[in-house]
């Protein structure tokens, strides 16, 4: 066993064993069985949520996904993080033979074999997912989101020696100063928050003596708050979602205003041809643009006609993108069959698979009429604003 990998440490009283893994490490799941049953602790705790547990003892659950009711809550884009994280790590696993997540999984079974109290210390990924895309600024959105379609075309081997000099606290400390100054903020929600919210299930756990098995990158983090006895940060403010940035919100109400002000003023300046004629170039713009940016995703014909019917609509339905209704008419009309949702996580590194993977193209149809929309909206402005001024 690995010392730098198992901390000791004695909190107020009560035994805490902290056993540092690797996610994709044969050599991680042996070491958390002997680990367990070497310490026979009275309560073990391990880094995952219930959503997380469910996805590794129901491999299966991909056949209960219901997709329209997905993008209809405006999930898909968490959705999809979740396939890009899990994609990446079942690639490195493949070079190591191990699924990502099985020593946890592990832990959970031993102890739960030896009549151990067990708790899933870790907060919900989606609410990290959620507090890591509202605290990160949106000029570093930009960066995270390439730094994410790059990693599904990562072909980087990683073997078990690579893992076990990745797992030492050196070449950890490294990696995550180098992860912090690229996205500090990315940082601060994915491993500074999780290690209190880690420390304060751990703290709270019952038992004499108590053994957490936890990523490697949380080990130093964790010790540190339980070595000095420190208060973690309240595990209730840890699982709050700021709200989205008021600028945003002001931006897309502004937008009707502005719209329904430019015709009005036309109204009033230029008599209803003129505003027949704008309305008719509104229409026909945005809505072709949209259309041809739907197109580019080769979806069921009723998609490209949706996308040009409601973009057009953008002044009376703000919120709503056009994305949005495209997704959901691709998934209503041509459904993923069940063998294209569990490849997912291998067919999204392959670029001509977004074509062929059902689910990927219904993705495809929630992104590509975006840029096209987006700049049918600011030629169809330009042309209202010239209007305006003749």
């Amino acid at each position: 066993m690995e010392n730098n990998c198992l901390h000791r440490i004695e909190y107020k009283g009560r035994e805490i064993v902290l056993l540092g893994t690797a996610h994709i490490s044969k050599e991680s799941i042996e070491q958390v069985k002997e680990t367990i049953r070497a310490e026979m602790p009275d309560h073990v705790c391990i880094e995952l949520d219930d959503g997380r547990l469910k996805t590794l003892t129901e491999p299966e659950q991909w056949k209960n996904l219901d997709l329209k009711t997905i993008i209809r809550q405006g999930q898909l884009s968490i959705l999809v993080a979740n396939i890009t994280m899990a994609s990446y790590q079942k690639r490195m696993g493949l070079h190591t033979g191990v699924k990502p997540g099985q020593e946890l999984l592990a832990g959970v079974q031993v102890a739960q074999e030896l009549g151990i109290p067990v708790t899933m210390a870790d907060r919900d990924v989606r609410t990290t997912l959620r507090r890591a895309w509202r605290l990160t600024p949106w000029y570093r959105r930009f960066l995270l989101i390439g730094t994410l379609i790059q990693s599904l075309f990562d072909k980087t081997e990683v073997t078990e020696e690579q893992l076990r000099e990745i797992k030492s606290q050196d070449t950890l400390g490294a990696m995550m100063n180098e992860f912090g100054q690229t996205f500090p903020e990315l940082k601060q929600v994915v491993i500074t928050e999780r290690d209190h919210f880690l420390a304060g299930r751990i703290m709270h756990a019952p038992g004499k003596k108590v053994l957490a098995v936890v990523g490697a990158g949380h080990l130093e983090g964790i010790a540190r708050l339980l070595s000095n006895e420190q208060d973690p940060e309240d595990e209730e403010k840890l699982n709050i979602v700021p709200p989205a940035s008021p600028i945003g919100k002001w931006i897309m109400y502004a937008i009707p205003a502005l719209f329904v002000g430019a015709m009005v003023y036309l109204g009033l300046t230029k008599g209803m041809t003129a505003v027949g004629d704008n309305l008719l170039y509104w229409v026909l713009v945005t809505g072709g643009f949209a259309a041809l940016g739907a197109c580019f995703a080769l979806p069921h014909p009723l998609v490209v006609l949706v996308a040009f019917v409601v973009a057009p609509l953008k002044p009376i339905r703000p919120v709503i993108g056009t994305g949005v209704f495209t997704s959901f008419t691709q998934a209503w009309l041509v459904p993923p069959h069940v063998e294209e949702l569990e490849n997912i996580s291998d067919e999204i590194t392959h670029w001509r698979a977004w074509w062929h993977n059902r689910f990927l193209r219904i993705f495809l149809c929630a992104l590509t009429p975006v840029p096209f929309t987006t700049l049918a909206y600011f030629i169809a402005a330009r042309h209202i604003f010239l209007s305006m001024a003749q």
